[in-house]
């Protein structure tokens, strides 16, 4: 079976929301996925998955601090093909973490399967727009089929 980890940062719960949304549409098309907070990933089963998603709320218009250090720490795994996908959660006007994971990732020489993308939150603690799960439930039913 095809597996896929969502990685995520998430602050306020938003992040975490999209994180979740993503995975269970990788698993409406048959995905074996793991949803795994960014502090909590075990580096050494990394290379069990096919797909990586990562991603983080978007900090000072870039990448949140716990999420900076973990993509460092994955200069140290050979992630060299694997498939990829960056995502945050940002307000509407403010910088992207998406895009900064989504270079650094490029430079791990992964390949990047659909461009990165984010759900907008209304306020710093939320809440999301409307339909930004839904929407991100639809986007991992699109990287499933990839």
């Amino acid at each position: 079976m095809r597996k896929a980890v969502v990685i995520y940062d998430s602050k306020f719960g938003n992040t975490e929301k999209i994180a979740k949304a993503l995975s269970e549409g990788m698993k409406r098309e048959g995905l074996d996925v793991d949803c795994v907070r960014v502090d909590k990933v075990d580096f050494d089963k990394l290379a069990e998955y096919e797909i990586l998603a990562i991603g983080a709320p978007t900090q000072w218009l870039g990448i949140s601090g716990p999420m900076k250090e973990f993509l460092k720490k994955l200069e140290n795994v050979n992630l060299q093909n694997k498939k990829a996908f960056a995502f945050d959660t940002r307000l509407r006007a403010r910088g992207s973490a998406a895009k900064g994971i989504e270079n650094r990732l490029k430079k791990l020489q992964m390949i990047i399967i659909k461009p990165y993308a984010s759900a907008i939150v209304k306020g710093m603690e939320g809440p999301l727009e409307e339909d930004a799960e839904k929407n991100f439930t639809q986007i991992g039913s699109e990287i499933a089929k990839i």
